[in-house]
């Protein structure tokens, strides 16, 4: 009963998702506020020089790198935060470059599933305070962190993850000089290089916001981690042991 009046609750914005098709339980997904598209994604990119991105960016300032070929670029996360998708071709390879700023995860998928090409949006809702984002062509939902296709066609269907080291800006533009860097030129104002969520990741957070599932003890609820999944298994080490 719950799951019907969820559906009940999302018909009238998402007409064309196949909710009876789903692999995990519907009442597990939450509003995070925003509308579909409500945090706009980034569909027709523009870039400048190293040069001409020195004059924003702060030599410390975190910076999602992709290259394919001889095409390098970098999307820095102070425009990922207020974005959260951007939908880009690189080296011709289509991609999804996501952030997710409550997980603080930045992932790059390969945009083909099945011989289609997709385009991503963000559905304004979370699920275990993840992004669940959509794609355009079937209104699947996906989910951000794993990659996998959750409600809709699509469910069960995964996203091929594609290597992209998070850097520092003066490790980008010392290794690319040459490199693209993702334009402010977005189409939309947004305070980029400001915080939308100051406080959020504080370490002292004991509950998340909208994560509804059971804490781990094991570690603070927000504890910056590198995780590793191979061969259906899965490890973290707290940046906190990184250090040494």
């Amino acid at each position: 009963p719950a799951e019907v009046g969820q559906v009940r609750q999302w018909r009238a914005e998402w007409p064309r998702t196949d909710f009876s098709r789903h692999q995990v339980s519907l009442t597990e997904i939450l509003s995070g506020g925003p509308p579909k598209d409500g945090i706009p994604p980034i569909d027709h990119p523009k870039f400048v020089s190293v040069a001409d991105a020195s004059k924003r960016l702060e030599a410390d300032e975190p910076v999602l790198v992709f290259a394919e070929g001889g095409d390098v670029r970098a999307y820095p996360l102070q425009i990922l935060i207020w974005h959260e998708i951007v939908n880009d071709t690189v080296g011709g390879r289509p991609v999804a470059v996501t952030f997710c700023p409550l997980c603080n995860s930045a992932i790059v998928f390969d945009r083909r599933v099945q011989g289609t090409t997709l385009d991503f949006g963000t559905t304004g809702k979370l699920r275990k305070s993840d992004l669940v984002m959509w794609d355009r062509q079937t209104e699947s939902w996906w989910q951000q962190l794993t990659g996998e296709g959750i409600v809709g066609r699509m469910t069960g269907q995964h996203l091929t993850f594609l290597p992209a080291p998070l850097v520092a800006w003066r490790t980008f533009r010392a290794a690319h000089p040459g490199g693209r860097v993702l334009s402010h030129d977005t189409g939309y104002f947004r305070d980029y290089g400001s915080n939308p969520y100051v406080g959020y990741d504080d370490p002292a957070t004991q509950h998340p916001f909208l994560f509804r599932g059971a804490v781990d003890g094991r570690l603070r609820p927000m504890e910056r981690v590198l995780a590793l999944l191979q061969g259906g298994a899965a490890r973290v080490w707290p940046f906190a042991a990184l250090e040494h």
